[in-house]
């Protein structure tokens, strides 16, 4: 969220409820910063589930494709050897490297996609210069409603966040930034 509207609430059955009641009022670009999980904030917010895994998978099918393709490359077709006459290429002891490949391929694109998603390392964001946020993480539960959203206008949604019992309302970003026209 670049631009839009942060809210604090004190406590996180209030924050739920709000994200429940802007929802229903036709909001769709949300997030919420909790310091601690908040039991069906996810399924509030409705945010989809992850592709992550889905891609470690097919990263991790690759890695086992290309330890297995090797091993017979290297093993049973360039240098194929006779030894104690066993076949130059038998899969069972192909098993524990294309394992463990498929492992290692796995665990290392998962870590980076993870990072490459979140677009981490992030030394900086406006969000971070809104005063008092820092409470997200020991006691503030805060919702931010971007200005992308189709719905957002900064003076009605933060008449909205209001009657809605928020205990502060902030702009995140210049003012002058935000509204439906910024969203291309």
């Amino acid at each position: 969220m670049r631009f839009g509207v942060l809210a604090e609430f004190h406590d996180p059955d209030r924050l739920l409820a709000a994200v429940h009641a802007l929802r229903g009022r036709g909001y769709r670009q949300m997030d919420a910063f909790t310091p601690f999980p908040v039991r069906g904030l996810q399924e509030a917010l409705d945010l989809p589930r992850p592709k992550l895994t889905l891609m470690a998978g097919a990263i991790g099918t690759f890695g086992a494709a290309f330890a297995f393709f090797l091993q017979w490359l290297t093993v049973g077709h360039l240098y194929p050897l006779n030894d104690g006459g066993r076949p130059p290429f038998s899969i069972p002891p192909f098993i524990i490297i294309t394992f463990e490949t498929m492992v290692l391929f796995a665990s290392m694109g998962a870590f980076v996609l993870f990072f490459w998603s979140c677009r981490l390392p992030r030394l900086s964001h406006p969000v971070f210069e809104v005063p008092g946020f820092e409470s997200a993480t020991s006691t503030g539960f805060w919702v931010g409603v971007n200005a992308r959203d189709d719905k957002f206008d900064p003076d009605q949604t933060e008449r909205e966040l209001r009657e809605l019992g928020a205990a502060r309302v902030e702009y995140v970003g210049d003012r002058s930034d935000s509204g439906p026209e910024r969203a291309a």
